[in-house]
């Protein structure tokens, strides 16, 4: 079985109940972005073809430093174990482990042999590996600790039947030759697991198109050149962790590692970004502000100094937080950055000036490239084009959009449909969930959820899929599920 087999083709998307006169209506009212960039090279091609123009750093961790050759060669020396391990084209393979240069390798072995990469977090318990792993249809976990396999991937391997296979066996394996299997703009890349609303994760797939689109749209909006370094800091299960990794290598630049433990205290975390020269930063807002108020007490003059860039995403950015970044840093710009993980990450970026701290919300901003957004609001008989400063429901359509949720027919047909707008960029459509107004600059605002998910510290839970857990519980009769604000914990 490969992914294939558990995607549906476009002919069998719904189609979004709207009629020909507010079809016409949205396409004049839509936010759209198009951009010339380049989606036809797999990113390891990217990394050998810088290697051959003169070697220079690509990625470090804690433990070692690769160069753009070091890299190409080790990730060829992974795709030649993988191939031997029986792994080919469209098949899902997990990657688990500690954040480090082997999981960019292997992500990169992946795209030479034309399988699909879906992470095994370590922070995850032992049944959510098992879970990700039976419906991903993993054809074995690819495990890069450089000790013992971590319990919780090594039990969830086991309670899924699949097999463990180690990266240090590919030390002295000969290099895979051979051109990246890169099937067209529509093959999938790689699949990550969100909260689903029924007890389990649902998968979502992502293109080639969607992700080189998404990193693309990085390099342009934060003007991304060869001398940029990029801090890895998210987990392999959150979506930001694929452009954090993969990025900085389409254009020569770097990649570091930065360890949870380091990620987690703010001042060492300064203190990493200003020895390793590092950039680059995305956070969410929760850590960006503990990050001010932990450099504050520590009364850490200068630290960020050489910081062009914080993104922040994964949860709302409180206008108080932005504020004071404005204020406290204001050598590095700070973006807000907001999309779903069925779009390949980010679809929309806002640079945060002083004149948006007068609103009560800040605007997430305008599309990402090869992006169109558009503002429905449903009534009885379907679906209406919202005018500026109406609120209505975000939809988005262009390269980014997904195929929707791994062998998961039901949940795919309530979130995606066959685009009815007829755009160059579209042939999906995904519907976000998100209540959304388009501000008078042509910004977009965000208002919340129109169903129960929820975010919490930048994860994304659906609290039915909560309930259904707890419901499970011979114990439990009944279970509702609420969120509470309590200020931020340390």
């Amino acid at each position: 079985m490969t992914i294939l087999d558990g995607l549906l083709e476009l002919e069998a998307l719904p189609e979004l109940k709207i009629s020909s006169a507010e079809i016409d209506r949205a396409r004049k009212l839509a936010l759209s972005r198009a951009h010339e960039v380049d989606l036809a090279d797999a990113v390891i091609t990217r990394v050998e073809r810088i290697a051959a123009g003169g070697d220079r750093p690509a990625v470090r961790d804690e433990v070692r430093a690769l160069s753009y050759a070091e890299l190409a060669v080790e990730a060829r020396r992974i795709a030649a174990l993988l191939a031997r391990e029986g792994v080919g084209p469209n098949q899902v393979v997990a990657v688990g482990g500690v954040r480090s240069v082997t999981v960019i390798a292997a992500f990169l072995a992946l795209e030479l042999l034309g399988a699909q990469y879906v992470p095994a977090d370590t922070t995850w318990p032992a049944k959510r590996v098992a879970d990700v792993l039976a419906q991903a249809g993993a054809a074995l976990l690819f495990n890069t600790d450089r000790g013992e396999v971590t319990p919780v991937l090594a039990e969830g391997a086991a309670a899924a039947g699949v097999r463990v296979v180690r990266a240090h066996e590919a030390a002295g394996v000969a290099p895979w030759e051979g051109e990246a299997r890169l099937d067209g703009l529509a093959q999938p890349r790689y699949v990550l697991f969100t909260s689903g609303s029924t007890g389990k994760p649902k998968g979502a797939v992502v293109e080639h198109q969607g992700m080189v689109n998404h990193l693309w749209a990085k390099i342009v909006d934060l003007d991304m050149t060869d001398r940029d370094v990029v801090a890895q800091t998210a987990p392999l299960g959150f979506d930001i962790s694929i452009w954090q990794m993969l990025c900085p290598l389409v254009n020569g630049g770097q990649v570091h590692v930065i360890s949870d433990e380091v990620s987690y205290d703010s001042v060492a975390f300064a203190a990493a970004v200003d020895g390793q020269g590092i950039t680059i930063v995305e956070l969410v807002p929760t850590m960006v502000r503990l990050l001010l108020d932990d450099l504050a007490a520590a009364d850490a003059e200068g630290g960020l100094a050489g910081l062009r860039w914080m993104l922040a995403t994964g949860e709302e950015l409180p206008t108080e937080v932005a504020r004071r970044w404005l204020l406290e840093m204001p050598q590095a710009g700070l973006v807000n950055a907001y999309g779903p993980t069925e779009c390949s990450d980010d679809v929309t970026h806002h640079i945060v000036t002083l004149s948006d701290l007068e609103l009560l919300r800040l605007p997430i901003g305008t599309p990402v490239v090869n992006t169109d957004l558009y503002v429905l609001r449903a009534e009885d008989d379907g679906w209406y084009a919202c005018e500026p400063g109406e609120t209505g429901e975000l939809f988005v359509g262009g390269h980014g959009v997904g195929r929707g949720y791994l062998g998961d027919r039901e949940r795919t047909c309530d979130a995606f449909f066959r685009s009815p707008f007829g755009t160059s960029l579209t042939s999906r459509l995904y519907r976000t969930g998100d209540a959304v107004k388009v501000l008078p600059q042509g910004a977009l605002q965000y208002l919340g959820r129109v169903d129960r998910q929820v975010k919490i510290a930048g994860v994304r839970m659906e609290l039915g899929e909560i309930e259904a857990v707890l419901q499970r519980h011979p114990s439990v009769g009944a279970v509702a599920v609420v969120v509470h604000d309590f200020g931020t914990a340390r």
